[in-house]
């Protein structure tokens, strides 16, 4: 039997002890900082996380990345990434960390104006968030070399001016609590990422804007936002 046309290749996302890291899925946290909630006009749910999915092909490492077709209001949000190493059901909070492989900077870039007519819609967000190079991932640290993450600086800037700055501590829920919460809806693998959430300040950027998200003890993740690519 052949196959009708060749299968993707793995999206590989590079770490800083030289593996190559195959991304499996990605699961986005949303209204995790609660100043972020307030800016976009909703409330907090303290009880459980808010997540969405994206396709693991939209992660990009830094660079540049096209401006997307259909939105006049491309966003950017500051994310810390969470990557697992170890699968596994049910886990509890206080043994997620065995679960870690480590962490990266990241992007949840997002065509806002199409998230907020699907929300005022009552649908879907997919239009929205699940766009091509829409999770720029800075380089993997693994836990061993970093620690557990729980605080430290979160900060954005476009074109060199600050737009995000928070702490890690500031999570509404924190990295052990998504995992044991997404481990009872769905068995977690290795090779998932967990983009957790965004503090206040977000934007929208025009081509030409240069990104970069910065978490203490972490790489960068740098971008630079181009046109609209047609092909």
């Amino acid at each position: 039997m052949t196959l009708l046309f060749d299968p993707q290749s793995p999206v590989l996302a590079p770490t800083s002890d030289g593996h190559d890291f195959p991304v499996r899925r990605i699961f986005c946290i949303g209204r995790n900082y609660a100043d972020h909630a307030k800016e976009m006009g909703v409330e907090v749910d303290r009880e459980a996380p808010f997540y969405f999915t994206k396709w693991a092909e939209t992660v990009v490492p830094s660079g540049p990345i096209a401006y997307p077709t259909m939105t006049g209001n491309y966003h950017y949000e500051a994310e810390l990434v969470v990557a697992i190493g170890k699968g596994g059901r049910d886990i509890p909070a206080d043994k997620a960390v065995d679960h870690i492989y480590g962490y990266a900077t990241g992007l949840d870039m997002t065509r806002r104006d199409l998230q907020l007519d699907a929300r005022a819609k009552g649908r879907p967000w997919d239009a929205g968030k699940n766009v091509e190079q829409s999770s720029p991932l800075g380089t993997l640290h693994p836990i061993s070399e970093t620690g557990e993450l729980s605080t430290g600086a979160i900060r954005l800037t476009v074109n060199g001016e600050v737009k995000q700055q928070a702490d890690l501590a500031d999570l509404i829920h924190p990295v052990s609590e998504l995992i044991a919460f997404l481990s009872r809806a769905y068995r977690l693998e290795p090779g998932d990422l967990i983009y957790t959430g965004t503090p206040a300040g977000v934007g929208a950027v025009v081509p030409g804007d240069e990104i970069i998200v910065s978490i203490d003890g972490l790489t960068d993740t740098k971008v630079m936002i181009t046109p609209v690519a047609h092909d």
